[in-house]
């Protein structure tokens, strides 16, 4: 369908190492009459894509220019060393960057932490890409220290990895252009904090409960509501407390109280 009778979508960009997959299943629970595309884009890519308008949002890592993007973090990775399965690191559970001092450690063009200084020995040249430094890891060249998602996305059977400790950490957030927070934008950061359908700061609240018609029987006692009568509330064909005596039972006299003349001793 073209012009207005299109349907709207949302399209979602993520870099490597994110998996929106729960996020996703939840979107098409909850707005199934919105296509959600997913848009997968490099990390270098990801804040470009947000600006020109190839995504509505998208996950990316941060550190990002939040001059015109908005962004909440979602989680934290953990660092680990990608070393070959014979490498001497492989003998440990974890290391610190003081290991690594002699050893050559690729740092790629498109390297997602933020270093103050990287470790190690640098290599001869910077590789263009992360994958491009796992097949000089592989190759005997050097080492790489990555996220724990990217070193499991780019997983071979020749290479394993270790937590570092000492190192800078990769932060994943949600982030959108803030001049283009719309309505769809909300829903997704409302799913991705854990809102619930009838959050008070959702799209789409509860209808209120609808109120019970004057008069209309109650379903649990069975009886009908009575309108309130003359005179101050009381009901309808009840005498109100407090005139002209006590109501007649138990331990009332007869007469109970009754207007007119008293009758004649005798």
């Amino acid at each position: 369908m073209t012009g207005s009778d299109a349907s709207p979508s949302f399209r979602l960009a993520y870099v490597p190492g994110v998996t929106p997959a729960k996020w996703v299943r939840i979107w098409h629970e909850r707005l199934p009459e919105v296509p959600l595309t997913l848009v997968q884009v490099s990390a270098g890519e990801a804040a470009d894509a947000l600006r020109d308008g190839g995504a509505d949002a998208g996950f990316l890592r941060l550190p990002v220019d939040r001059t015109d993007l908005s962004a909440i973090p979602m989680y934290t990775e953990t660092s680990v060393v990608v070393v070959p399965k014979d490498h001497l690191v492989a003998a440990f559970d974890e290391v610190s960057v003081a290991d690594l001092a002699d050893e050559i450690v690729l740092h790629p063009l498109d390297d997602t932490l933020d270093w103050a200084q990287p470790p190690g020995r640098p290599a001869f040249e910077r590789p263009a890409t992360t994958p491009d430094a796992i097949e000089l890891v592989a190759a005997g060249i050097g080492l790489l220290v990555v996220p724990q998602s990217l070193a499991r996305l780019y997983h071979r059977r020749d290479l394993t990895y270790r937590t570092i400790t000492d190192t800078p950490q990769s932060q994943v957030a949600l982030s959108w252009r803030e001049d283009r927070t719309t309505d769809q934008v909300e829903d997704f950061i409302g799913i991705v904090r854990g809102r619930t359908v009838n959050s008070s700061r959702g799209r789409r609240p509860a209808e209120p409960a609808k109120q019970r018609p004057a008069g209309k029987k109650d379903q649990q006692s069975g009886k009908r509501d009575q309108p309130a009568g003359k005179g101050g509330g009381a009901a309808r064909g009840k005498a109100p407390a407090g005139r002209g005596g006590a109501r007649r039972g138990a331990g009332a006299p007869k007469d109970g109280g009754r207007r007119g003349r008293p009758r004649r001793r005798s």
